[in-house]
C-alpha cells in the first residue's frame, strides 16, 4: 500500500511510503500489545476457576459458594486482588528503567528485555506451588508489560510516516484486545480441564512472548534512536529503508535538529517537570461468564478495528469525545439497572443480565475505538525528543499505577458501593470528556517533531508554558 504524501500547512515535505518493512515491523513490535491483553484477560478467568482457588484461595472459594453470599462480595479477598494488581505495581518501576534503557540502548533491545521478562514470569506462574510463588511471576510479567509498554508504542510512532502514524501504532492497542479475546477462549476451555486447567491458562502467555522475541530479531532500529545514539550513517541508511526512497534529506535533517536540542536538555525527567468477575456478580454461572466474557472481548477486537482505520481520518478528539457520550450513558443505565434488579442475595431477572451484556458491550466499543488505543498513541507521539522517553515513562506508569489501585481496590468497592460503583465511574468519564475538549489538542497528521510548534505552542491554554519568544536577559558588565 504504497503512498507518497506532504505535509500542509507550511511545514516541510517528507517524500516516504507505506512500505511493507514499516508494516512487518509495527505488525512484530504489536505482539507486546498481545502478551499485555493476553494476560489482562487470562488473570480474570482464571480468579474464577474453581481449582485456581482452591490451590491459592481457598477462603474465596468457600465464599463463592456460600449459599447467602452477598452478591457484591464474593470475591473481596485482599490477596486476590494483590495477584491482579501486583503486575501493574511491578510495571510501573519496570518502566521507569525501561524508559532509560530505551534512550540508552535503543527501542529494539528494550522491546526484547521485555519478551523476556514475560517468558519467565510465565514460567513461573505455569509453575506455582504457592502463592508467593504465583505473585513473583506476576511480577516478572510486570516487568515485561512495563518495558514492553514503554518501547512499542514509541517504536511504532518513531517509524511510521505522520500520515499513517495513527493507525500503525493502534495495531499495538489492536493486539491488546486480541490478547483479551485468545485468553477468555483459552479460559472458557481450560475451565472443564480440572485440575490444572489454569496453569495451561497461565502458561499460554509464554506464547506471544516468544513470538515477540523471535520477531524482533527482523525489526530495525528506529533512526530517532540511532541517531539519538550517534549512529548518524546507520540512522540515515535506516530512514531510507523503512520510507522506501532515497530522497530523505528534509526529514533526516529535522532528526538531527531534534537530536542537537536533545543533546541540550540533559536531565529529560527535570525539563519535563518544569512544564469477569462483573457477571458472576449479576448472576451468571462460571462457564456462562466466561462465554460472556469471549463475547465481549470479541466486541472488543472489532470496535478497535474501527480505531485503526477511522483515527487517521476523523482524529483523535472526536472519537474521544463521541466515547464519552456513549460510556456515560451505558454507564449509568447499568447503575440503575443493577440499583433495581440486584440486592444483596436476589438473582438478576434473565432478561435484565442480558440487557447488563449488551451495555456492557456497547461500553466496551466505545471505549475501544477511542480511549483504549489512544491513551497510547497519543503520549507516544506529542513530546519532543529530548523528552520522549521520560514523557512516555510518566504516561506508561500512570496509566499502570491507576490501573494497579483500581485492580487493588475493585472487589472492595465494588462490596462496599454496589452498584453506586458504576456511578462513581461515570463522574470520571465526565472529567475525561472535559479535558479532551478544552485540553487536548488535535494531533493528526502531524510530524512528531513538529509537535511542539504547531501543536503546543499554538493551543490556547498550553502556549503559555512555553517561553521561547522571551527575550534573552543579557549579562551586566562590570
Amino acid at each position: 500500500m504504497p503512498a507518497a504524501f506532504a505535509i500542509a500547512n507550511g511545514a516541510p515535505e517528507f517524500s516516504a511510503r507505506l512500505t511493507t518493512q514499516v508494516l512487518v515491523c509495527s505488525i512484530i513490535a504489536a505482539f507486546g500489545g498481545l502478551m499485555f491483553g493476553y494476560d489482562i484477560g487470562i488473570s480474570g478467568g482464571v480468579t474464577s476457576m474453581d481449582d485456581f482457588l482452591i490451590k491459592f484461595f481457598p477462603a474465596v472459594y468457600h465464599k463463592k459458594h456460600r449459599a447467602q453470599e452477598n452478591n457484591y462480595c464474593k470475591y473481596d479477598n485482599q490477596y486476590l486482588q494483590l495477584f491482579t494488581s501486583s503486575l501493574y505495581l511491578a510495571a510501573i518501576v519496570a518502566s521507569f528503567f525501561a524508559s532509560m534503557a530505551s534512550k540508552k540502548y535503543g527501542r529494539k533491545p528494550t522491546i526484547q528485555a521485555a519478551s523476556i521478562f514475560f517468558v519467565v514470569g510465565a514460567i513461573l506462574n505455569t509453575a506455582a506451588r504457592n502463592l508467593g510463588m504465583l505473585i513473583a511471576g506476576r511480577l516478572f510479567l510486570g516487568a515485561g508489560v512495563g518495558f514492553g509498554n514503554q518501547a512499542v508504542p514509541l517504536f511504532i510512532s518513531e517509524i511510521a510516516p505522520a500520515k499513517y502514524r495513527g493507525g500503525l501504532n493502534i495495531c499495538f492497542q489492536l493486539l491488546i484486545t486480541v490478547g483479551i479475546l485468545c485468553a477468555n477462549l483459552v479460559n472458557y476451555g481450560t475451565s472443564r480441564m480440572h485440575p490444572y486447567g489454569w496453569r495451561v491458562s497461565l502458561g499460554g502467555a509464554a506464547v506471544p512472548a516468544i513470538i515477540l522475541l523471535l520477531g524482533s530479531l527482523l525489526i530495525v532500529e528506529t533512526p530517532t534512536s540511532l541517531i539519538e545514539r550517534g549512529k548518524k550513517d546507520e540512522g540515515l541508511e535506516t530512514l531510507k529503508k523503512i520510507r522506501g526512497v532515497d530522497d530523505v534529506g528534509k526529514e533526516y535533517e529535522e532528526l538531527l535538529e531534534a537530536t542537537e536540542l536533545a543533546k541540550q536538555n540533559k536531565h529529560s525527567y527535570r525539563n519535563l517537570m518544569k512544564r469477569s468477575m462483573l457477571f458472576q456478580t449479576m448472576g451468571f454461572a462460571s462457564d456462562a461468564s466466561l462465554l460472556s466474557a469471549v463475547v465481549t472481548g470479541l466486541v472488543n477486537v472489532v470496535s478497535t478495528l474501527v480505531a485503526v482505520f477511522s483515527v487517521d481520518k476523523f482524529g483523535r478528539k472526536k472519537l474521544l469525545i463521541e466515547a464519552v457520550v456513549q460510556m456515560l450513558i451505558t454507564q449509568t443505565m447499568m447503575g440503575g439497572i443493577l440499583t433495581v434488579h440486584l440486592k444483596n442475595s436476589n438473582a438478576m431477572p434473565k432478561s435484565y443480565a442480558t440487557l447488563m451484556v449488551v451495555l456492557i458491550c456497547l461500553f466496551v466499543s466505545g471505549f475501544a475505538w477511542s480511549w483504549g488505543p489512544l491513551g497510547w498513541l497519543i503520549p507516544s507521539e506529542i513530546f519532543p525528543l529530548e523528552t520522549r522517553n521520560a514523557g512516555f515513562f510518566f504516561a506508561v506508569s500512570t496509566n499502570m499505577l491507576f490501573t494497579f489501585l483500581i485492580a487493588q481496590a475493585f472487589l472492595t468497592m465494588l462490596c462496599r458501593m454496589r452498584a453506586g460503583i458504576f456511578f462513581f465511574f461515570g463522574a470520571w468519564i465526565v472529567v475525561m470528556g472535559l479535558f479532551a475538549i478544552f485540553l487536548l489538542p488535535e494531533t493528526k497528521g502531524i510530524p512528531i517533531d513538529e509537535m511542539n510548534e504547531r501543536v503546543w505552542k499554538k493551543h490556547w491554554f498550553w502556549k503559555r508554558f512555553f517561553d521561547d519568544d522571551v527575550p534573552e536577559t543579557k549579562p551586566e558588565t562590570a
